[in-house]
């Protein structure tokens, strides 16, 4: 049993390593638009009460989540073409990704929030995000923080907190040209 799961992350690995190192050959090239999940967090969901203007209310950044923000805006400036624009969901989650990672302060882009439950709203929170990513045609990167269900929804995809997925449009949806891990 101990070599079957050896053997399994022997090959997941290096698998991991070379979707990142693809990733940042894209980021590099620039003119990519990247829906990067907000870094690591205190907790699991926010309260019922919670109040969007007020981050003593929400689930926030934790040490560990500073400090992969902080990272993934070292590594951004190492590896990527220039950052062009950063939208971020007004979450303060991901908005302290955004300021932390990029030095900037971001545009607050409420589609970027947390899904609607309704239906309707959701849709069209998802068609704002795409319309958004339709738009761009700029040589340089935009980064997009946002939230697991957001990036799930749009790219079927479930990244890691603090992942990064690299898009482009495709008839009606996305797809999914690279990751990067952090």
């Amino acid at each position: 049993m101990l070599r079957s799961v050896l053997a399994l992350l022997l090959l997941v690995i290096p698998a991991a390593a070379h979707a990142t190192e693809a990733g940042w050959a894209l980021l590099r090239d620039g003119g990519h638009v990247v829906l990067l999940r907000h870094a690591m967090v205190t907790g699991t969901t926010d309260p019922a009460n919670f109040d969007i203007e007020k981050c003593a209310t929400q689930v926030n950044l934790s040490v560990r989540g500073k400090q992969q923000a902080r990272k993934i805006g070292a590594l951004f400036d190492a590896r990527a073409a220039p950052v062009e624009r950063v939208l971020s969901s007004r979450y303060c989650r991901a908005l302290d990704t955004a300021r932390t990672a990029f030095r900037e302060e971001p545009e607050p882009f409420a589609p970027l929030d947390l899904l609607k439950t309704d239906a309707s709203e959701k849709a069209a929170q998802l068609e704002a995000i795409m319309n958004e990513i339709s738009a761009y045609s700029g040589s340089d990167n935009v980064v997009m923080v946002t939230h697991l269900e957001n990036i799930m929804a749009l790219t079927g995809i479930s990244p890691r907190e603090g992942e990064a997925v690299i898009v482009e449009p495709q008839g009606d949806g996305l797809r999914v040209l690279g990751r990067v891990t952090f």
